[in-house]
């Protein structure tokens, strides 16, 4: 851990700790990553799943999970749904995916009886940090919404600006990313971020300036701005990076994190809490930085 990410997360450390109900508690790095934020003053923790499993892997590994309470579960999907009704009913603040699926724990969220389904869009958004840059990024969506329309644009928008903001970014600058920064016809991308800019422009999207159509190159770079000249309200300092589709952001995000010194988190916004649903090849610093997101909210 950089002196500059443990100054990043001492900040985010929220005035008393949350409580995370851990579905399917026996990934090896969910545990890890809970147990250093327990110690860094982040949360509490209720391990729900079968609870032989999970002392079995926390002994192996050498965790000490003593300071947490284990909910038994005697499958996955009842694990989930027991750590979904922890948060509806109050017990817990943040809803985290341990060893299951991410369809199957959304199931439970999505449940219209039982789960936390908030009024709006449900679309996650990733937190990208960069030590050397000092810098955040903000992207969606790279996990939920595969391929927006324009309606979806603004919901996934306006999610990111909610979080962004909690974060301390006052008034985000958004990026509707286009493989161009000109009005195409053909191209479904630009006329999406031209709507969405005079939609901002007229105030019916809030709190932050969307700029668009525009570039990946032009919406993080200011060598790209002075070189092609581009003139707009982001020019290569953007906070918040919107894909058109999953495919996009999903690469764009790997291939940061695989060649770059960015750290990446993020939570699924748009439920009752704050949801954390890291891959389960993320590293722990990963679903830690999730962590340490989610107690922003």
């Amino acid at each position: 851990m950089t002196p500059e990410f443990e100054s990043l997360l001492e900040s985010m450390r929220p005035a008393t700790p949350r409580t995370i109900a851990l579905a399917c508690a026996t990934d090896t790095n969910a545990l890890s990553s809970i147990i250093t934020a327990h110690k860094m003053g982040f949360v509490n923790a209720v391990l729900c799943g079968d609870e032989n499993e999970i002392k079995n892997v926390a002994h192996e590994n050498n965790l000490d999970i003593s300071d947490f309470e284990i909910m038994h579960c005697s499958d996955e999907l009842l694990a989930a749904e027991t750590a979904v009704r922890l948060v509806r009913d109050g017990r817990a603040d943040i809803l985290m995916k341990g060893k299951i699926h991410t369809a199957d724990i959304l199931r439970a969220v999505l449940n219209r009886d039982t789960g936390i389904r908030g009024d709006g869009i449900l679309s996650h958004v990733s937190v990208l940090y960069s030590p050397s840059r000092k810098r955040k990024l903000f992207l969606t969506d790279i996990a939920m919404i595969m391929y927006p329309d324009l309606e979806q644009k603004v919901g996934l928008i306006n999610n990111a600006v909610s979080f962004a903001r909690q974060m301390g970014v006052d008034l985000p600058r958004v990026a509707p990313l286009c493989a161009v920064e000109t009005l195409n016809p053909k191209m479904q991308a630009t006329i999406d971020a031209d709507a969405l800019r005079q939609m901002n422009e007229s105030g019916e999207i809030k709190n932050c300036i969307v700029s668009g159509p525009i570039s990946f190159d032009l919406a993080v770079s200011t060598d790209a701005v002075r070189a092609k000249s581009y003139i707009g309200p982001v020019m290569g300092n953007t906070d918040i990076l919107l894909f058109h589709n999953i495919e996009a952001g999903n690469n764009t995000i790997k291939a940061m994190v695989q060649f770059g010194d960015w750290i990446f988190g993020g939570v699924v916004i748009g439920a009752r809490a704050p949801i954390i649903v890291n891959s389960r090849s993320d590293s722990d610093m990963s679903k830690l930085f999730s962590i340490a997101c989610a107690c922003t909210m």
